[in-house]
């Protein structure tokens, strides 16, 4: 981005959003190395029988990233994106090698504890500056690309580490490609990816000429308050982002062990594992450029209820095929669901404290990781994985009743 005029869109920052839709792709993959072996990891080699002590490394990751997550919008918004991105990447330098060698439990929770702060620092800095590229015509599209890449990664990334795992052990094999994913986008970040905060300065001239009013930018304070409750469009988003990631947290978690409970092998753990964000990031492709045509919220709503749907489906089931088609049910759901929320929030909130708005939702988000977690395993040691697999499913049904009751239509906000 030399000295030309920055102009907004897709279509006229092509190569930089690809970019950073490649780097994503690296950072989804980071999560999804995790998602088909760390489970049976903690009950196989570590002996852990309960499902609440089990699920803490979810819990773990869920709070350290949801908190990263507002520190990393206010962050980009001060300092600019590309320095916040490249810290993220730094962070989890160390990630893969406690995946491999750490000698207990303990040292594999802190392993979450810092993929955590890389996601929140990481994660979150891409899907800003593809808001700041994309502008406002596009923005659901953006958010789907930018998800699609993300979620297909971690898809890919659960397939190949439970192939290793069940082909040379849970350890360290499958945790080597952590490393490669690591230079990578560490790289790209760091000697390729420019940065995007001057097309915030002009959107906001764009919209100042829109309308006449001046705008006044909210306190750290204010956004909070905005996002979490006060604004009934961004706060139902950001209940829904939670639940979202509730029911997430129990797929992560719960799902490996309920297959093994049916005795699923560990290939065909990791191909289901697979098929929930592959469904899900694929789908986004369409979910979110459908998004900006017909509207934001009925797609939640719709989003919300095939996830409980899903959930029941393969809370009932007891055969791979079964798993399959819940998996696939709970993916499309969720592809429904999750760049139509990011776009909400970029309709709602304006460019001047978009990226604060964006951390803000990004952490009560996240912390439905660890409520996932933590409520599954409680559920689960008390009743049994069926009751906390059905628990999860009602609460997914009532947080889509809750944005159909609240949430205003947002497409037209802007």
């Amino acid at each position: 981005m030399s000295g030309a005029p920055l102009t907004l869109g897709l279509r006229h920052n092509l190569r930089q959003f690809s970019l950073l839709v490649l780097v994503n792709a690296f950072v989804g993959a980071m999560v999804g190395m995790e998602r088909s072996v760390l489970p049976v990891i903690a009950e196989r080699e570590f002996q852990l029988e309960a499902r609440f002590a089990l699920l803490s490394f979810i819990a773990i990751f869920g709070v350290s990233k949801a908190l990263t997550n507002y520190v990393a919008g206010r962050w980009a918004d001060r300092y600019g994106r590309r320095p916040v991105l490249i810290a993220g990447w730094l962070v989890a330098t160390p990630v893969p090698l406690m995946l491999m060698w750490g000698p207990s439990w303990g040292w594999l929770l802190g392993a979450n504890l810092l993929l955590g702060v890389s996601q929140g620092l990481t994660w979150s800095t891409t899907v800003i500056m593809k808001i700041d590229l994309a502008g406002p015509e596009r923005r659901g599209l953006a958010m789907g690309i930018n998800e699609c890449a993300g979620y297909l990664a971690v898809a890919g990334s659960a397939l190949l580490t439970g192939y290793l795992a069940s082909e040379l052990g849970p350890r360290p094999e499958p945790f080597y490609l952590g490393v490669g994913y690591v230079l990578l986008g560490a790289s790209l970040s760091i000697f390729v990816v420019k940065e995007t905060q001057g097309f915030v300065a002009v959107e906001g001239r764009q919209a100042s000429a829109r309308h006449t009013d001046e705008v006044e930018t909210p306190s750290a304070r204010e956004v909070i308050a905005l996002t979490s409750w006060r604004e009934p469009s961004l706060s139902s988003v950001s209940q829904a982002g939670m639940v979202n990631n509730l029911n997430d947290g129990m797929a992560w978690g719960l799902f490996p062990l309920l297959f093994v409970s049916a005795g699923m092998s560990l290939s065909e753990i990791g191909a289901l594992a697979a098929v929930y964000p592959a469904v899900w990031g694929a789908g986004q492709l369409f979910t979110g450029a459908w998004s900006d045509r017909v509207g934001r919220k009925w797609l939640i709503v719709s989003g919300m209820w095939l996830q409980a749907l899903a959930i029941v489906v393969i809370a009932l089931s007891a055969t791979f095929r079964g798993f399959a088609l819940g998996a696939g049910a709970l993916g499309l759901g969720t592809a429904l669901v999750y760049p139509t929320l990011l776009a909400s929030i970029g309709d709602v909130a304006h460019p001047s404290w978009r990226a604060s708005a964006v951390g803000v939702y990004r952490l009560w988000r996240d912390l439905g990781y660890a409520v996932g977690a933590l409520l599954a395993g409680l559920i689960a040691d008390q009743l049994g994985l069926l009751s906390a697999t059905l628990s999860v499913a009602g609460l997914t049904f009532c947080s889509g009743l809750l944005v159909a009751l609240r949430m205003r239509e947002t497409l037209t906000s802007r």
